[in-house]
């Protein structure tokens, strides 16, 4: 493994980690009771919250392969969460093979899974960082290493931002992301809004804070607010489950909003 940052902290399991919930969701296995049984009490508030969580894997999938094809190969993921097949690095590289990416998270369960985050292809670099996505200035002088900033690079922020309210900063963690980014450069983003189920959205936000989770719901506009000053991708801010989505699947929008920004 090569991947960089602090060795492995305990992994705590008395009480849920986001990354593992929403693994749970995805019906993945890298969880513990703790996590399936807040996931299970998601559920009952919200029926739908696998298929948000599927969903919004699915938009990354698709948002990776549009950048690809807008000539993006070099991608910098932060708040990674625990592989899931097909992870980022595996739909660029499988276009092009010599591509660069480098994931963060500061979560250690999922710095124990890195190995499998790594096995790219033998022509590019697949790295892995451990880092807090509040410390962004850390985040890039890491990914420096691997990336270079004097190029286009995409960078990804899926479902992270509902953990950052913004006065723990999350507008200047984006912006100084972005502003360390060439011309050309990419912002892929989802997060969570309360616009279509806010009865729903705010009693999973309890379940939530009940086992120490913080949880920010934004409206459209307010997602809208971390592309000021970038080109949004047609077509906009829309919920995940529909950008660039041909066939819906009919039930709905879920609570997720998603964009693809390019910094001119």
């Amino acid at each position: 493994m090569t991947g960089t940052g602090p060795a492995a902290q305990h992994i705590d399991t008395t009480r849920p980690h986001p990354a593992r919930v929403y693994d749970w969701f995805l019906g993945g296995k890298d969880n513990y009771p703790v996590d399936e049984q807040l996931g299970r009490s998601i559920t009952a508030i919200d029926q739908g919250a696998a298929r948000a969580a599927r969903a919004n894997r699915a938009f990354m999938h698709r948002a990776t392969r549009a950048l690809t094809e807008e000539g993006i190969h070099q991608f910098l993921d932060i708040g990674t969460g625990i592989p899931t097949e097909p992870n980022l690095h595996q739909i660029d590289q499988s276009a092009t093979p010599g591509a660069r990416v480098v994931y963060v998270d500061n979560d250690p369960i999922v710095l124990a899974h890195a190995g499998a985050l790594l096995r790219g292809t033998p022509e590019g670099v697949t790295e892995y960082v451990q880092a807090d996505a509040r410390d962004p200035r850390a985040i890039l002088e890491q990914a420096a290493h691997v990336l270079d900033f004097g190029r286009p690079v995409a960078l990804s922020l899926i479902a992270l931002l509902h953990f950052v309210a913004d006065e723990d900063g999350a507008h200047e963690l984006v912006s100084t992301l972005v502003d360390a980014l060439a011309p050309g450069s990419f912002l892929v983003l989802s997060t969570m809004t309360g616009d279509f189920e806010p009865e729903n959205v705010e009693k999973g936000i309890a379940a939530y804070a009940a086992d120490g989770v913080t949880l920010v719901a934004r409206s459209r506009d307010e997602v809208a607010a971390f592309f000021r000053g970038l080109h949004l991708l047609e077509p906009g801010v829309v919920p995940v489950d529909t950008w660039r989505h041909e066939v819906p699947d009919g039930a709905g929008p879920v609570s997720l909003y998603g964009a693809v920004g390019r910094k001119p």
